[in-house]
């Protein structure tokens, strides 16, 4: 009521309001939906090397969190709670107190959770209110945190209402404005001309015509005295609220590090297939894996004991696929071609494309033991 919070647009950016602006909605859903896709699996590691392994963890992960939650719906949660609160909590279901086996893990919303720290010790804690309006203190080891910028030590500062406040409040404004002149006909102004001299009984009785008029009402407007209507072209405030509307939405995708045709703004974007690619994997390189080395340190650090050959690890493998021509080029060049040894086995790009493994499919490919062997077959013949 006092205008505490409001920004410059004179509108109040909340959790609930900037979802509502569709630029927002779109980032927030398409980072959590791109993070969700991603195998989440055990690796194990061999000496410098590592492989996946078959785990209980797998499940869990990719799968299914717990028993009211698929792992799509609970990652989805985590990183939504990431963006619109600062912080994205998640509880660890152990098997018992003393256990370091999880069971399943379920997103807390971060209105419910109260970190705090242990004026003795300065050990973090996390003050957990239930459904029920119980609450109940968990130790760190249990709590899964993902911050954002801003972090410091116990919260952080939620990014559209933060960082993003003043572009999202402006395209509230907007979203408004848009409505109000739709709900009032969707016309433009217009100007009644006319090279007489009037009155001021006769302007008013025109001003009492135009007023009487009920919204939105398609009824002609009769007109005395000379007076012919001019259409007029979109006004000055008009045009500027629409390049503020498209000013919004490259604005709140910069915040977020996503490219504006991700969110269907196709504005001064290649429409190039080579030119979408490239910029798919940039958003994976320099947005997404942000967020994925965050979730793998946090999960890594509560769920293993120290120096554990075991670790969580996205496979980011599916978000960076090229077209087909592009595919199968790699797979050529991996497996090897011209002379040059492979670095994959027919068995693992069988295994990328979904495809049984064959029998006789595990073995490197090398040159110069083709060399030999075709040797061999000619003086055989011979």
């Amino acid at each position: 009521m006092l205008g505490v919070g409001l920004t410059a647009a004179g509108e109040q950016v909340t959790e609930t309001t900037a979802l509502k602006v569709t630029t927002v909605y779109r980032c927030i859903e398409l980072i959590g939906s791109s993070i969700k896709v991603l195998p989440f699996n055990v690796h194990e590691r061999s000496g410098d090397a590592h492989q996946p392994i078959d785990h209980d963890y797998n499940w869990l992960f990719n799968c299914r969190a717990n028993i009211d939650m698929t792992s799509s719906d609970a990652w989805q949660f985590l990183i939504t709670s990431k963006f619109t609160h600062g912080d994205g909590f998640a509880e660890l279901i152990r098997a018992s107190y003393r256990s370091s086996k999880v069971l399943g893990w379920v997103p807390l919303h971060p209105d419910r959770v109260d970190p705090f720290r242990d004026k003795l010790t300065g050990l973090k804690y996390y003050r957990v209110t239930r459904e029920s309006g119980e609450q109940e203190v968990l130790d760190q080891a249990d709590v899964i945190q993902l911050t954002s910028l801003g972090y410091d030590g116990l919260r952080s500062p939620s990014p559209i209402t933060y960082a993003a406040s003043e572009a999202i409040g402006t395209a509230i404004a907007g979203q408004k404005w848009s409505g109000k002149f739709f709900e009032e006909g969707a016309t433009f102004d217009y100007a009644l001309s006319t090279d007489a001299k009037m009155t001021r009984i006769q302007l008013k009785d025109v001003k009492d015509t135009v007023i009487a008029r009920d919204k939105n009402s398609r009824m002609p407007l009769v007109l005395s005295g000379g007076l012919k209507p001019a259409q007029l072209t979109i006004n000055p405030r008009d045009a500027e609220i629409l390049a503020s509307r498209l000013f919004t939405i490259e604005e709140i995708c910069r915040i977020f590090g996503v490219f504006p045709f991700m969110v269907g703004h196709t504005n001064k974007s290649t429409s190039w297939q080579s030119g979408l690619e490239s910029m798919g994997s940039t958003f994976v390189r320099y947005t997404l894996l942000s967020h994925l080395t965050q979730i793998e340190q946090e999960f890594n650090y509560k769920l293993w004991p120290a120096r554990s050959k075991r670790f969580l690890d996205h496979n980011t493998s599916q978000l960076e696929r090229g077209d087909m021509k592009s595919r199968f080029d790699a797979y050529r060049s991996a497996l090897g071609r011209a002379g040059e040894p492979g670095w994959m086995s027919v068995n693992e790009v069988r295994k990328r494309e979904n495809m049984a493994p064959a029998a006789d499919g595990d073995a490197l490919f090398k040159p110069e033991m083709t060399e030999t062997n075709n040797g061999e077959q000619d003086h055989a013949d011979a």
